[in-house]
C-alpha cells in the first residue's frame, strides 16, 4: 500500500467517526455513544498524524 493510500485511509477514518458522532449528537442519540465516538476520533487523529509523519519521514521530506 502506498503512502498516499495510507494517509487517505487514515484521514477518511477520522472523518467517518466524526460524522457518526455529529449525527448521533444532532439526532439526540446516546450521550455515552457520542462520548465514545469522540474519544475514538481523538485516537484516530493521533494515528493519522503518525501515519502522515511516517510517510513524510519515509520519503525523506
Amino acid at each position: 500500500m502506498s503512502g498516499n493510500t495510507l494517509v487517505l485511509v487514515a484521514c477518511l477514518a477520522v472523518a467517518v467517526v466524526l460524522l457518526f458522532g455529529l449525527v448521533n449528537m444532532l439526532r439526540g442519540g446516546s450521550a455515552n455513544l457520542s462520548q465514545r465516538l469522540m474519544r475514538l476520533r481523538v485516537v484516530l487523529q493521533f494515528v493519522a498524524i503518525a501515519v502522515i509523519m511516517g510517510v513524510l519521514w519515509w520519503r525523506g521530506g
